[in-house]
């Protein structure tokens, strides 16, 4: 299954559609960056990436290192892996175009970690629990190379949230939803996953904003009438229902 996870993410590009930019170019991550941060505008609200200026992170499924290279320009010393080469070789021409330096990229397995354990101070995963194989072998893993007192930070879909609803009522796939595996959770669920850890908070997010991906009328209707509606109502009586499940857990 692993070998099969690395192949449908080595002939992917996470939200390629959202540039028209030469892959690899500085203007392919900068547009990618920005995408990023409008869509998911509540983390740097949650994740403070200057926070950790001089400790060490490993971020597990980095990717093409958009969230790594904010870190690395705020001071922190970053290790990032992904099983994807597409992924790493684009990691490392997106720090060299930024020219900041990581401590490692490589390509490995995050549910078998290449380091002792108590290595990081951090460890953050955001997006790649849902996609592994064994999500509960990752999350040992993780917790196993980070140091006594450090702090993980992870993100999974919300099973019981707007998004997983909508995509079941207008027929519309969700990103990545032909991937080899992909798995969402309840609250429960994501809190019972992290017991490694001796401390776990739990935040919803990911509220609607308007969709550059979809188009036609189903895109209309999300845009014009959805995001507006859905953002009226109290945040208290909908926060459960974010399509992120954001948590933030310390190692004993």
């Amino acid at each position: 299954m692993i070998d099969a996870i690395a192949r449908y993410w080595n002939e992917r590009i996470h939200d390629l559609e959202m540039t028209a930019h030469p892959v690899g170019s500085r203007e392919f991550f900068d547009d990618l960056h920005e995408y990023r941060f409008d869509k998911l505008h509540y983390l740097p609200q949650l994740v403070d990436f200057s926070g950790f200026r001089g400790r060490t992170l490993l971020e597990v499924g980095c990717g093409i290192g958009t969230d790594l290279v904010r870190f690395a320009r705020d001071g922190t010393v970053v290790t990032g892996i992904d099983l994807s080469t597409t992924a790493i070789d684009l990691a490392r021409k997106n720090f060299d175009l930024h020219d900041v330096r990581p401590h490692e990229l490589r390509v490995a397995n995050g549910e078998a970690l290449p380091y002792p354990d108590d290595s990081f101070d951090v460890v953050y995963g955001h997006g790649v629990v849902q996609y592994t194989a064994n999500a509960p072998r990752l999350i040992r893993e993780c917790h196993r190379v980070l140091k006594p007192g450090g702090d993980a930070i992870f993100m999974v879909y919300n099973r019981v949230s707007w998004l997983n609803a909508l995509s079941k009522l207008m027929k519309v796939q969700l990103e990545h939803e032909d991937a080899p595996v992909l798995k969402k959770y309840s609250i429960g669920e994501f809190r019972a996953l992290l017991a490694p850890f001796r401390e776990v908070r739990i935040v919803p997010e990911r509220f609607p904003v308007k969709s550059r991906l979809h188009k036609g009328w189903k895109g209309v209707a999300f845009n014009t009438g959805f995001v507006g509606t859905f953002n009226a109502l109290p945040r208290a009586w909908v926060r459960p229902l974010g399509w992120h499940l954001m948590a933030f857990a310390k190692k004993a």
